[in-house]
């Protein structure tokens, strides 16, 4: 296991090498969050199948009436965030403010490497649109999101270049019932996007531990960092940053601090299978 991309040329195909570029974030200014995303994505390189950006990382977030006006439609966020993959020549995952007719909503979106077809991506069991653009709509909603964003019903599973996948986003690693959703359907990966204040950093670290281990799964967690603006004091408004990869087993295999950066890790299936054997957590009809 490393904290650096292998050299594509000799790893193992099998094993994905995850990327999360740790970003800040400027509220309510979408195409400056893009022009970053795709300037990040374009530094990756080669080995990476896979990168994460933090919640909201397209839109940013305020509490106010123009949050509806930044909210991207389902059409506009996969264009955008295509874009971002093509830049990276990868599969993308990433927050942002999503809209339709009747509500607005925390979405995190899922688009395939450029060129990829349904399936591609993780090879067989990837059918029937498994594997294409995903949008994942925010269950538990925290604080002033609940008075101005509707929650979603529906959890989602995606095949990514890390296998099967389940998507979360920040306040819900709190809840068990979504871990255990994602156990009962034995999810290779959780990839989770957050913007988690920096003064309970280390819960988000704990609950990301706790969330691969509960489900003897590699978890995924992209950070935001820097500040928010708006009239919030900064000391109410710093983002933790603190991406992590966290092994099956619980421990920490890569993870960052606050500052702009990118970390990169490889996932690879014969320690996810090896634990999943040692605990007995996981059925061989399930694997």
């Amino acid at each position: 296991m490393s904290d650096r991309p292998a050299d594509a040329t000799r790893r193992d195909p099998a094993d994905p090498t995850v990327a999360v570029p740790q970003v800040a974030v400027d509220d309510l200014r979408a195409d400056a969050n893009l022009d970053r995303l795709r300037d990040r994505a374009a530094d990756l390189g080669p080995a990476v199948d896979l990168a994460v950006f933090p919640e909201y990382a397209l839109t940013g977030f305020a509490a106010d009436e123009r949050l509806r006006e930044v909210a991207l439609s389902r059409g506009a966020a996969r264009e955008r965030l295509e874009s971002v993959a093509e830049a990276a020549d990868a599969a993308v995952i990433a927050g942002y403010v999503g809209r339709d007719a009747e509500s607005a909503y925390n979405a995190t979106a899922y688009v395939p490497a450029p060129g990829r077809s349904a399936g591609e991506d993780s090879g067989a069991g990837a059918s029937d649109g498994v594997g294409e653009f995903s949008v994942y709509r925010k269950r538990h909603l925290w604080g002033e999101e609940a008075a101005w964003l509707d929650p979603g019903d529906d959890r989602v599973v995606v095949q990514t270049p890390a296998g099967s996948t389940g998507l979360l986003t920040c306040y819900d690693l709190n809840f068990v019932a979504e871990s255990a959703w994602f156990a009962e359907r034995a999810v290779d990966a959780l990839v989770v996007v957050g913007a988690w204040p920096a003064d309970h950093a280390a819960n988000w670290r704990l609950l990301c531990r706790a969330r691969a281990l509960d489900g003897v799964r590699w978890v995924v967690g992209a950070g935001r960092t820097g500040t928010a603006g708006g009239a919030r004091p900064t000391e109410a408004a710093t983002y933790a940053g603190s991406s992590l990869v966290a092994r099956p087993d619980g421990a920490v295999a890569a993870e960052l601090g606050r500052e702009p950066a990118t970390l990169t890790a490889t996932l690879d299936r014969e320690t996810l299978s090896a634990q999943r054997d040692l605990v007995g957590a996981v059925g061989e009809d399930q694997k």
